[in-house]
């Protein structure tokens, strides 16, 4: 089955399959993402029990990051020749077998195959690089950005209601029962792959193979510009998800200051994705992701230079959650756009993969250079230089459309 979208197609709440497959790719993007976050809540009862400190649970952080990052090439490529329900459905059973091996893990080494690479490959396919190609094919062209606006705010929706109700879970079932039920709860949306399988049409791009395509995108400078600017994005969300509560802890806050701001990203992140993919249908994407960097380095530069109180947190956190993941739907915006939907989840994984790099870099160095220098003050800086270059890499990014046949003969 394939599924394409013309500008003549309805809008969005007039046309039932685009409107179908926005609810249930963003129903899935919600429960990936906010599954994810409650990783933090398991690290001291699961620790505990098992006799695992911090770093054991980072390293598995960590893990998940890159595996996701390699895996999210894997999972477009298999979404472009195979079709996205087969990829869905596959990566829902790696993240559900995942989630159970986590639950059951009595050495470090399992807890790094279950909670690193087994829920790593989960998370390639059931997240953006392979789920937002999806509804920008079957939506209307006028209304794409948006579309993908809604299924990236359902990410950080995700990490607003179910980290409480992890809690939750945990505090009436006990760490290993709340993993039981969110494992039963991910494998529930196995029967949703159905509804968005199918493949893109020839009509979405011109002729080529997927390693013509691979190669032309590698030999484009905004390919590259759009990788590590990527790549800034996840450094940032890495880092200030896993250290901002023990940055806030040692500047003598409560943690629960730091729990509370995390969750306000969440929440001020469902308005700013959407925001971002509404005006990214107006609007240059480029100009938009410049501006939205440069709006990160001047939120990061007042987190390090106010005086620390909780007031000074929330406003981080909610200046922050405004520009949190609105680079998703500009960026994959910008990749069908230029290259066309054909091998959009090919590459839009490549580039994914960039962002999963920056997660690594950022919660590494992060825990590495607090331990060296006893601060996280060098790391604050240096994420500040980091959005300021990428929204200078921004600004070079070419909006139009490839001519794939020219490049095809220069090749």
């Amino acid at each position: 089955m394939t599924q394409n979208a013309e500008n003549r197609n309805p809008g969005l709440l007039e046309n039932p399959l685009a409107f179908r497959t926005i609810v249930l790719g963003t129903l899935i993007v919600l429960l990936a993402m906010g599954i994810r976050a409650t990783i933090g809540l398991f690290i001291q009862p699961m620790g505990l029990e098992r006799g695992w400190g911090r770093e054991v649970f980072s390293m598995a952080f960590a893990l998940q990051n890159l595996v996701w990052g390699f895996g999210a090439i894997g999972a477009g490529m298999m979404a472009d020749r195979l079709g996205s329900g087969r990829t869905i459905a596959l990566c829902v059973g790696f993240y559900v077998i995942g989630l159970l091996g986590t639950r059951f893990s009595t050495t470090e080494l399992e807890l790094y195959l279950s909670a690193g690479v087994l829920i790593g490959l989960g998370q390639a396919g059931t997240t953006f690089a392979v789920i937002l190609p999806v509804i920008a094919r079957t939506v209307p062209l006028s209304s794409r950005s948006t579309a993908m606006g809604i299924a990236s705010a359902g990410g950080s929706l995700g990490q607003f209601l179910v980290v409480p109700t992890g809690q939750l879970l945990i505090d009436t079932l006990d760490w290993s029962g709340a993993y039981l039920v969110l494992s039963i709860v991910f494998a529930a949306t196995l029967p949703l792959a159905w509804f968005l399988r199918g493949k893109p049409g020839a009509s979405t791009g011109p002729e080529q193979s997927m390693f013509s395509a691979i190669g032309q995108a590698l030999k484009h400078p905004t390919f590259h510009f759009l990788f590590w600017g990527y790549f800034v994005c996840g450094f940032h969300t890495a880092f200030i998800t896993l250290h901002l509560p023990a940055f806030v802890v040692d500047k003598g806050l409560n943690a629960s200051t730091g729990a509370f701001a995390i969750g306000l990203i969440g929440l001020f992140n469902v308005f700013g994705s959407f925001t971002a993919g509404k005006l990214g249908g107006t609007y240059s994407k480029k100009n938009l992701l410049a501006g939205l960097y440069a709006s990160r380095a001047v939120c990061l530069i007042w987190i390090l230079v106010m005086p620390t109180s909780p007031w000074v947190v929330y406003v981080f956190a909610a200046w922050m959650g405004v520009f949190w993941l609105g680079t998703v739907p500009l960026t994959q915006g910008l990749i069908g756009q230029i290259y066309g939907l054909r091998f959009a989840a090919t590459l839009s994984g490549m580039v994914f993969l960039g962002h999963q790099l920056g997660s690594f870099t950022g919660v590494w160095l992060g825990g590495r250079l607090q331990a060296i220098t006893g601060s996280y003050d060098l790391v604050w800086w240096i994420a500040i230089a980091l959005a300021l270059a990428a929204s200078a890499l921004c600004l070079p990014v070419r909006e139009n459309p490839i001519n794939v046949q020219q490049l095809a003969k220069a090749a």
